[in-house]
C-alpha cells in the first residue's frame, strides 16, 4: 500500500503536465474568412513551430532525441526536466520502504514463533510432571495434546485401525505382550533413539533401526496386605503352589487376562512357569481355591484389595512391584513403612516393559523424534517413578528415594519371547476363559 502510492501520485502529475501542453496546442481564437488569407503565409510559420514543439513536448520519453532538432526551442530544456523525473522516481526513499519491505520478514517470524502441536496417543495411566512436559515443550516450540485411549490393548486396537491415517504422531505404553502384534500390523515408522544408551535386554524389535523403543518397565507381581498376614500370623506364600493351597483359599483378587493387562501378564507367569500343557491345570486349583476375578486394575486395588483405601476383604491382589512406594506417597498421614508387601518367588512376578515409536503416516516426523529422545532422556526418566510408578530402561536415571526404600524388584521375574506370545496369547485367553470363568 505505501509502495504504491508514490507512483500513483507520479502518474497522476504527468497525466496532468501532457494533458495542459495539448490543450494549448488545440487552443486558438476563430478567424474570419477574410483575414484567413491575409494572415496565411504570416501564420504558417508560426503554427508549424507550434506544432513542432508540441510534438517534442507530448513523447519525451521515446522521442527524447527529436526534441534536439529544435535547439532555438526551450523544449529540450523541458524535456530534460521532464526526464528528470526519476528524481520523483527516486521515490526510492518511498522505495526505501525496506522499512516496508522488512514486514515479509515480521510474517515468516509470526509463522514460525506459533508452536505446532504434537499428538500423543498413550494408555489411560500416562502422566508426568508439568515443568517436564513444559521443558519439552519450550525446547521445541510445541503444544503436546495427550490422546489417553483406553488401556494399553484398547488404545492398540485404535492405533490399528486408524492405520495410514493416524489418529497421533506417537503411540506409547503398549507392552512386550502386546508389541508383536503391533509390529505385525505395520503401524510403525522406524527411528534409533538417539542420546540416550537403552540395554539390549529391554529391545523389543530386532529390526534396524527398530520400530519402537523402550522407556519403562514395571513387574507385575503379587502384593500382600502386611497388617492382615500379621494379626493372622499367617506365613507368606512364597511360590505359585502355594497360592493354591488351602491356608490362602479365598484371600487372592486378580484381574481377567482377557480385559486387562496385568491380568494378561501373570497368565502368562503361570504359562512360562507350569508350560503351555499345564498351566490350566494350575488356574483349576486356584478356581477350586476361591480365587475372585475382577475386569480391571482399578476394581481389583482399590476395590477388592484390604491393604489399600478402599479396604476390601481380600489381602492378596494382583498388581505390581511399584505398589508399596505409591502407598507411602500418596499416604494421607505420613508414612515411614509401607503398609504392604511384594510376594517375590521365582516366576511370581512377569516383567512389562513399554515401548513407544512414531506412528507411520505422522504429520510431525521431525517433532515425534524429537519426543521419543527425551523419552528416553534422564529427565523424563527420573520423573517417570513417582509418576507412573514404573521403573526407568535408562541406566543414567536416579531412582527417587521412595522407590530406594520401598520397591522391590524380583531375582527371577517370569519372562516370554514376545513372538512367542503372539503366537499363543488368544488361544491361551480363550482356553483360560473357559477353564476360569466358565
Amino acid at each position: 500500500m505505501i509502495l504504491s502510492h508514490p507512483g500513483i501520485a507520479l502518474g497522476g502529475f504527468f497525466v496532468a503536465i501532457s494533458g495542459s501542453r495539448n490543450i494549448r496546442c488545440r487552443r486558438g481564437k476563430q478567424m474570419s474568412s477574410i483575414h484567413i488569407v491575409k494572415r496565411l503565409m504570416i501564420t504558417f510559420g508560426t503554427a508549424s513551430i507550434l506544432l513542432a514543439a508540441c510534438a517534442g513536448a507530448a513523447t519525451p520519453a521515446a522521442t527524447a532525441p527529436s526534441a534536439t532538432k529544435a535547439p532555438e526551442l526551450t523544449a529540450p530544456t523541458a524535456t530534460p526536466k521532464a526526464t528528470v523525473a526519476p528524481k520523483a522516481t527516486v521515490a526510492p526513499t518511498a522505495t526505501a520502504a525496506p522499512t516496508a519491505t522488512t514486514a515479509p520478514t515480521t510474517t515468516p517470524a509470526a509463522t514460525s514463533s506459533a508452536p505446532r502441536t504434537l499428538t500423543v496417543m498413550t494408555h489411560d495411566s500416562f502422566t508426568a510432571s508439568d515443568d517436564v512436559l513444559k521443558a519439552f515443550e519450550q525446547a521445541n516450540n510445541v503444544k503436546l495434546n495427550i490422546l489417553k485411549s483406553g488401556d494399553a490393548g484398547a488404545a492398540l486396537n485404535k492405533a490399528i485401525l486408524a492405520k495410514g491415517n493416524p489418529l497421533a504422531d506417537v503411540f506409547y505404553g503398549v507392552d512386550n505382550s502386546f508389541i508383536s502384534r503391533a509390529l505385525e500390523a505395520g503401524i510403525y515408522e522406524p527411528y534409533a533413539v538417539t542420546g540416550a544408551s537403552i540395554p539390549a535386554e529391554f529391545s523389543g524389535d530386532t529390526a534396524n533401526p527398530p520400530q519402537v523403543t523402550a522407556i519403562d518397565y514395571g513387574d507385575v507381581c503379587i502384593n500382600y496386605d502386611k497388617a492382615y498376614f500379621a494379626q493372622k500370623k499367617l506365613a507368606l506364600p512364597k511360590t505359585l503352589d502355594d497360592l493354591g493351597k488351602p491356608a490362602y483359599k479365598g484371600l487372592l483378587v486378580v484381574e481377567n487376562p482377557a480385559t486387562s493387562s496385568p491380568g494378561l501378564a501373570f497368565m502368562l507367569a503361570t504359562v512360562a512357569h507350569f508350560g503351555a500343557d499345564k498351566f490350566l491345570d494350575y488356574w483349576k486349583q486356584l478356581k477350586a481355591n476361591n480365587i475372585k476375578v475382577v475386569d480391571g486394575w482399578d476394581a481389583a486395588y482399590n476395590t477388592e484389595f484390604s491393604g489399600s483405601a478402599g479396604k476390601g476383604s481380600y489381602p492378596l491382589v494382583l498388581s505390581y512391584a511399584s505398589s508399596p512406594p505409591a502407598e507411602v506417597v500418596f499416604a494421607t498421614t505420613p508414612l515411614t513403612v509401607s503398609p504392604i508387601g511384594t510376594l517375590l518367588g521365582d516366576d511370581m512376578c512377569f516383567r512389562q516393559i513399554e515401548y513407544v515409536g512414531v506412528l507411520k503416516g505422522a504429520k510431525n516426523l521431525d517433532l515425534a523424534h524429537k519426543f521419543i529422545d527425551f523419552l528416553a532422556s534422564a529427565k523424563f526418566q527420573e520423573d517417570m517413578p513417582l509418576q507412573m510408578f514404573v521403573f526407568p530402561v535408562n541406566p543414567q536415571a536416579a531412582l527417587p528415594d521412595a522407590f530406594i526404600k520401598y520397591a522391590q524388584i524380583p531375582a527371577k521375574p517370569a519372562r516370554m519371547p514376545a513372538d512367542e506370545i503372539a503366537k499363543n496369547r488368544d488361544a491361551w485367553i480363550q482356553s483360560w476363559t473357559e477353564t476360569v470363568t466358565h
